[in-house]
């Protein structure tokens, strides 16, 4: 008799209309498996969840465990749970050579016969269980001291992936987690607002992660209103952006460029240096600030209103500016303690950082990436962001839209 290389697993939750039902088939079939449905139960209420039992077949040990890590990261588990394996890391910021490898989605591990919810979950990092206090946590390579005990292998891992909403209507419902150009910019602007007053209104914490083109494209402005409106708690940026807020707040300029009509300023060229060197003469854009020597713009209204904000340094910056962290390591774990708690997060024209925020977001935070290049936001979502909403669109002309609806809702 030939050996049977076969395993049952069971999913639950709102499998057919968030389509974890269909994600779960597929990843069998592209992968050349083979399975049968044993059992299927539809929630017949909203808030019924949905239950399925399969018979998942591979065609060897091997191709059976790769079918079961594709479905397992769908919220798949086999009906009969196992403790999930732990090994001690080697040494500091070394990882057993099997450790499991997160998703943003919220997860749990199975230990000590219990499900123990995993805290501060982030894509691509690794779990570590404490054995005493019972809880897991998600670490990052450079967190990993030697002795922690590192989850190995997919057993005893239960993902619970990001389901539609079952109510009420937002930009999370009324659109897909795809970009398009091919949407009513003006409508999707109104309902983004809608959103954003919608989680500050239930104590939500808001965050700006924003490129240089905001000020370019002459959207600085709506951007300071945004945080002088009290709807922004934290910008992540680079030096870029605050340098060329200041060339505006200071010259009128933004690259040179005059950005109320988009002519070239006489000697344009430097007024982004002088702009550097204005704020190393201040000691710093909160000293700027203070002596009143700037009175507007981005940076401006966060010191004025005390938003936290983080620069992050490149190996291109001009400068950079005193207020710019220039070790990435740092400027990662500063980025990090802004983000902590974050439930709502605008993407403001700026692939790089946009990236590096959305892989410190759990997928319950909603995303909204505005760019007018669709590869942008469409690398964003492929590079595991996959809750962002995707918005191809001029910034310039698409934020304050968003600005003067909430002035409206906020009335």
């Amino acid at each position: 008799m030939a050996e049977k290389f076969e395993q049952e697993i069971e999913v639950r939750g709102h499998l057919i209309d968030s389509m974890i039902l269909t994600r779960i088939f597929d990843s069998i079939m592209d992968v050349k498996g083979d399975f049968q449905v044993l059992e299927f139960t539809v929630g017949k209420k909203k808030r019924d969840a949905s239950y399925a039992r399969l018979l998942v077949r591979g065609k060897n040990l091997e191709h059976l465990e790769n079918i079961l890590e594709l479905v397992y990261r769908e919220g798949a588990q086999p009906v009969s749970v196992q403790e999930a394996r732990l090994q001690p890391a080697p040494k500091d910021m070394v990882m057993p050579d099997d450790f499991y490898s997160t998703t943003n989605n919220t997860t749990q591990v199975f230990h000590g016969g219990r499900w123990i919810n995993v805290q501060n979950m982030m894509m691509d990092k690794c779990i570590v269980v404490d054995i005493k206090r019972k809880t897991a946590q998600c670490k990052m390579i450079r967190d990993i001291a030697k002795g922690d005990m590192v989850v190995v292998g997919e057993r005893g891992v239960k993902i619970i992936p990001l389901e539609r909403p079952r109510e009420g209507v937002d930009i999370f419902q009324f659109m897909s987690s795809t970009s398009s150009s091919e949407r009513p910019t003006q409508h999707i602007a109104r309902k983004v607002a809608t959103d954003i007053y919608n989680t500050k209104k239930q104590g939500g914490k808001i965050l700006v992660v924003s490129g240089p083109v905001l000020v370019h494209s002459g959207a600085a402005e709506a951007l300071a209103a945004l945080i002088r409106m009290g709807f922004d708690d934290g910008l992540l940026a680079g030096n870029a952006l605050a340098v060329h807020d200041v060339e505006n707040a200071l010259l009128g300029t933004s690259l040179g460029m005059r950005v109320q009509d988009g002519t070239l300023a006489v000697r344009g060229h430097r007024n982004h240096m002088q702009a550097i060197n204005e704020v190393f003469k201040s000691g710093g854009i909160k000293a700027m600030v203070e002596k009143k020597i700037i009175k507007s713009g981005v940076m401006f209204e966060c010191v004025r209103k005390g938003v936290p904000f983080v620069l992050a340094g490149s190996i291109r910056d001009d400068g950079p500016l005193p207020d710019v962290v220039t070790d990435v390591v740092e400027a990662q774990r500063k980025y990090k303690e802004i983000a902590k708690g974050a439930k709502m997060v605008l993407m403001l024209s700026t692939m790089l950082h946009s990236i590096a925020v959305g892989n410190m977001l759990p997928a319950s935070v909603k995303v909204v990436a505005v760019d007018i290049s669709q590869p942008v936001v469409t690398k964003l979502i492929d590079r595991g962001t996959a809750q962002a909403i995707g918005i191809v669109t001029d910034v310039g002309a698409f934020l304050p839209i968003v600005v003067a609806h909430l002035k409206q809702i906020a009335k």
